[in-house]
C-alpha cells in the first residue's frame, strides 16, 4: 500500500558546498516546503543529530492517543487536540538531500554520521559518482540518488522529495495501522482504492491520519480547515441506515443511506459529542466501488486553532537562507 496511513509536512534539509547552487534551489523549490540550507557538513550533521529525541517524543505522543483509544476515548477529538498542541512536529526534518562531491567529507560520509536519524536520504551525484550511488542505494544507505547533470533537475528533485515526503514513516504506519481491523486493511489495499485515496488526500490536505473506529480519514489543509472522509462498505449501509433511524433521521434520508446515495455523519457526531443535527452528504465511489465515501466538514469549535495551521506556522519561520 503506497497510501500513507499517517502524513504531515516536515522540513527538507539541503547540504551542498556551493552556496550559489543552494540559493538557486531556494528560488525554484515549492514555497510550501520548509527548507534548511547548509554549506558546512558539520552544521548539517549537528542539526539533524539533535532531532531523534524529538522524533521519539512525537511517536510517544501518538502512541498515547492509541492507548487512550483502547481505554475507550474516541480517536477523532484526540487527533484534533494533538494537531492543535504540537506544532513543533512541522520542524522535524523528513528528507535530507546531500551533494556527494564535497571537500573534506563526501555525501555518503555525511549520511553515515547521521546514525539513527529517521528521515529519508537523497544523494546528488556527478557523472563520475553514479556507480557509487547505485551501490549505496542497493545497500539501503540512501533512498534516492539524482545525477546533477539530469535534464530539468529541479523538476526531478521536486518529484523525488515530494514522493519521500508523502511516504509514511514505518513507525508511524505501525502505530496507526493498529486502529484498523483486518477487513479495513484489506479494503485500503483494494484495486484503485490506494491510488484514489493518495490523490484525494494530496489534493485536499497537507496532513491526514487514517483510523478504523469510525472508519475514515481525518485531514487538515494548510489553512487549518478540517475534513472527515467517511468510508463505508456497501455491506455496512444497512447498519448505518439503522443508526439513522434510531437518530430520528427521516424515512427518505434512511432510504438514501440504505441505497448508497448518501452517508450520514452519525459516528463523527458521536465521537465529537456534538449536538449539531446529523448531516446527510452525497456518497461517491472510492476507487473501483469497493468502498463508498463522503466528505464532511468538521466545525471549527471541534478543530485546532487556525493559528496553529501549517500555513500560519510556515509564515512565522525565517525566510529561506543558507546556514553559515
Amino acid at each position: 500500500m503506497t497510501f500513507p496511513l499517517f502524513h504531515r509536512p516536515g522540513t527538507v534539509v539541503f547540504l551542498d558546498d556551493d552556496p550559489d547552487y543552494l540559493e538557486m534551489l531556494a528560488l525554484v523549490l515549492p514555497r510550501h516546503w520548509y527548507l534548511k540550507l547548509f554549506v558546512r557538513p558539520t552544521e548539517a550533521i549537528a542539526h539533524l543529530l539533535q532531532e531523534p529525541p524529538f522524533w521519539e517524543a512525537d511517536a510517544w505522543n501518538q502512541q498515547q492517543l492509541i492507548g487512550l483509544w483502547r481505554e475507550g476515548k474516541p480517536l477523532i477529538p484526540q487527533v484534533l487536540a494533538y494537531w492543535s498542541r504540537y506544532t513543533e512536529r512541522y520542524a522535524l526534518s523528513r528528507v535530507c538531500v546531500v551533494d556527494f562531491s564535497m571537500p573534506g567529507m563526501d555525501g555518503l560520509q555525511v549520511l553515515a554520521e547521521l546514525g539513527d536519524w529517521p528521515g529519508a536520504r537523497v544523494l546528488l551525484t556527478g557523472q563520475a559518482d553514479e556507480q557509487v550511488a547505485v551501490r549505496a542505494f542497493n545497500r539501503g544507505l540512501i533512498d534516492q540518488f539524482i545525477p546533477k547533470q539530469t535534464q530539468d533537475i529541479s523538476r526531478r528533485l521536486i518529484e523525488a522529495v515530494e514522493q519521500l515526503l508523502f511516504t509514511s514513516h514505518a513507525r508511524h504506519a505501525q502505530i496507526w495501522r493498529s486502529t484498523l481491523n483486518p477487513e479495513q486493511s484489506t479494503l485500503l489495499r483494494a484495486p484503485g482504492v490506494d491510488a484514489w485515496l493518495t490523490n484525494f488526500c494530496a489534493k485536499n490536505w497537507v496532513e491526514h491520519v487514517v483510523i478504523g473506529a469510525p472508519f475514515g480519514v481525518l485531514g487538515m489543509d494548510a489553512q487549518g480547515r478540517i475534513g472527515w472522509l467517511q468510508l463505508e462498505t456497501r455491506q455496512g449501509l444497512h447498519a448505518l441506515a439503522e443508526l439513522a433511524e434510531v437518530a430520528n433521521v427521516g424515512s427518505a434520508g434512511v432510504e438514501e443511506i440504505r441505497s448508497g446515495a448518501k452517508l450520514a455523519d452519525i459516528e463523527l457526531r458521536q465521537a465529537l459529542s456534538s449536538t449539531q443535527p446529523i448531516a446527510l452528504v452525497n456518497a461517491f465511489p472510492v476507487g473501483e466501488g469497493t468502498l463508498l465515501g463522503a466528505l464532511f466538514p468538521v466545525e471549527t469549535p471541534s478543530g485546532p486553532d487556525p493559528d496553529n495551521s501549517y500555513g500560519k506556522w510556515l509564515a512565522r519561520q525565517p525566510k529561506r537562507h543558507v546556514q553559515d
